[in-house]
Parts: C-alpha cells; sequence; structure tokens
C-alpha cells in the first residue's frame, strides 16, 4: 500500500500536489462560508465558487484567468483523488467558465529574458569560493540548458543515485548530456562546451562536482556556513529563484527600474526565455532543446525573434 501511495503521488509533481491542496482548502472555507457542501461535486455550486473568484463580493482582488483556471483543475484532481469524477464540460461550469475567459482574458505576464550579456555579468558578480563555483555552474548549465528550475536542482551525478532524482549528467569531451525526467516526460539535453572556461557551462560543472568532491548523488548540495565544505542535502529549487534575482541586482541589470520592480521581472524562467531569445538556430533545435510539444509554445518564449523573417505578404504576391 505504501508502494501504490507513492506511485500514487508521484503522478504529479510536489509544488503542484501543493498548488491543489490550496485550491481545494479556498474552495472548501468558501463553502462553509455559503453554508454548502463540497462533496459529492455539484456543477452548478462550481460554477459559483468560479464566479465568485472573477467578480468578488467583498474588497477581495478579483483572481486571473490562469488562477480560476487552475483552482478549477485543483478540484477536478481532488474530486478524483475521492472518487468522484467532476465533469467540467457541464454547462454549469463551461458557460461561465467561457464567459470569464472572454471578458477578463489578457495577454500572458511574461518574466523577462536573461539575454547572454547580462548571464556573463550575473556570473561575474560570484566569487570564487565553493558556494560561488556552485552558482556558476548553476546558472550556465541552466542557461545553456535551457532548464526549469526544478531541472536544475533534481540532477544526480549518475543514474539512479537517489530516490527523489530527476536526472542525471553524463560529461563527454565535446560537452555534458542531461538525461531528463521532465515536465513533458524523459528527454536528453546536449550541452556543448564553450568559447573559453571562464563561459564554459561544462567546464564549471566539471569544477563544481570537483572541489566539492562529489561523485555520487544530488549534483547541486547545500554548503556549510563558511562555504568551504559541500553538505549532503539538495538544494530546493527556491534557491535558483533567489540567486537569480539576487545576481540581476548585483549585476545592474535594467538599473533603469527601482529594485522591486527589478525583481518582478526575473525568475527561473529567465533562464529558458534567454536561451531561447538568444539562440540564433533553426527553430526546431530550440524547441527540441526545451521540450516543447510545439513550435507555438517555443515562440512565447523567444523575447526577441525576427517576427516577419517569413513574410507571407510578398510570398502572396503583394
Amino acid at each position: 500500500m505504501d508502494s501504490a501511495r507513492g506511485f500514487a503521488e508521484a503522478a504529479a509533481s510536489e509544488n503542484t500536489r501543493k498548488a491543489y491542496g490550496r485550491d481545494w482548502a479556498d474552495f472548501g472555507r468558501w463553502c462553509r462560508r455559503h453554508g454548502a457542501e463540497p462533496l459529492p461535486p455539484s456543477p452548478a455550486l462550481i460554477g459559483l465558487y468560479l464566479t465568485a473568484l472573477a467578480a468578488p463580493a467583498d474588497a477581495t482582488p478579483a483572481r486571473s484567468v490562469a488562477t480560476i483556471e487552475r483552482r478549477l483543475s485543483g478540484l477536478a484532481w481532488h474530486y478524483g483523488q475521492r472518487g468522484f469524477t467532476l465533469d467540467r464540460g457541464d454547462r454549469h461550469i463551461a458557460t461561465v467558465l467561457a464567459g470569464i475567459r472572454r471578458k477578463l482574458a489578457r495577454p500572458p505576464a511574461q518574466k523577462e529574458a536573461i539575454l547572454p550579456e547580462d548571464i556573463l555579468a550575473m556570473v561575474a558578480t560570484l566569487d570564487f569560493d565553493l558556494r560561488g563555483l556552485r552558482d556558476r555552474a548553476i546558472l550556465l548549465i541552466g542557461y545553456a540548458g535551457g532548464l526549469r528550475r526544478s531541472e536544475i536542482v533534481a540532477l544526480d551525478v549518475g543514474r539512479d543515485d537517489t530516490p527523489d532524482s530527476g536526472g542525471w549528467v553524463t560529461i563527454f569531451d565535446q560537452g555534458a548530456l542531461l538525461t531528463l525526467n521532465a515536465k513533458t516526460g524523459w528527454r536528453e539535453v546536449e550541452i556543448g562546451r564553450g568559447s573559453s572556461d571562464q563561459t564554459c557551462p561544462v567546464h564549471a560543472l566539471e569544477q563544481w562536482l570537483s572541489f566539492a568532491k562529489i561523485n555520487f548523488g544530488p549534483v547541486f548540495v547545500r554548503t556549510s556556513r563558511d562555504g568551504k565544505r559541500a553538505l549532503e542535502s539538495r538544494l530546493n529549487d527556491r534557491h535558483v529563484a533567489r540567486l537569480i534575482k539576487a545576481c540581476v541586482l548585483k549585476a545592474g541589470i535594467r538599473a533603469d527600474l527601482p529594485d522591486q520592480e527589478r525583481l518582478a521581472l526575473f525568475s527561473g524562467h529567465s533562464l529558458r526565455a534567454g536561451l531561447a531569445s538568444s539562440a540564433e538556430v533553426d527553430e526546431r533545435y530550440v524547441q527540441k532543446h526545451l521540450g516543447h510539444a510545439s513550435a507555438e509554445m517555443t515562440r512565447r518564449y523567444q523575447r526577441r525573434r525576427d517576427r516577419f523573417r517569413v513574410n507571407l505578404t510578398k510570398a502572396a504576391g503583394l
């Protein structure tokens, strides 16, 4: 039973389960305030809940369309865990959600891309102690691999080193091969060596592993308070987000804005967006590298692509 429970939990990531848990708790509180029962599922009740999220009667700010859709997914997941089926196509849900999308939908807010000159400036702010070597490898591997922050910290040195592994690293003369159990399934990411050791992600990774004496288990681990010893515990993915924001401030990126606005512009996804925006190669290679199912998703990450490289107006004879 423990094994079955473990496999069931592995069907969704830890962050997804936490988010769905918050969604269910919020729905439960709303039901209690209105004297309603969350079980069994009532499409009419859920339609009212979605309406309350989009147009709250009190001073609570309205939720975004993305948040409302995520809340609905969280409810459907929890109902499924309890043996119920939530019919999201029921008119009480589908028509309300369609109306919310039509009235409230906005273009997605995108994080700023970290461009080549930015990542070099960020790396230059790091010290050359053990902690600095680790963070340098995190930034360069994350950037060159177009990795999510969860993918970075889930890496192990070897295959099946730890139960919570999200992939492993194989280093060759020409570069490094990352085998990832990612959001969209297993995929391989090839990271070639850079033009110099100072900016080479593979060299940075080798230096960190060598000086930290890591040959088994998680690649990126915590360090002692004095920064001189590598510990055994794996880094949390929040470290990557904090590292990016700290280096953005130190490097003076977007110094034309107040610090709070600058911090809000950058996140872990800025690394993926930076690679997609800066790699001047065929779009298909970027799509494969990032593990996107469609070219449209890859284009969302390309902040400065040439939108008019293919000119259908001229091709049509105009």
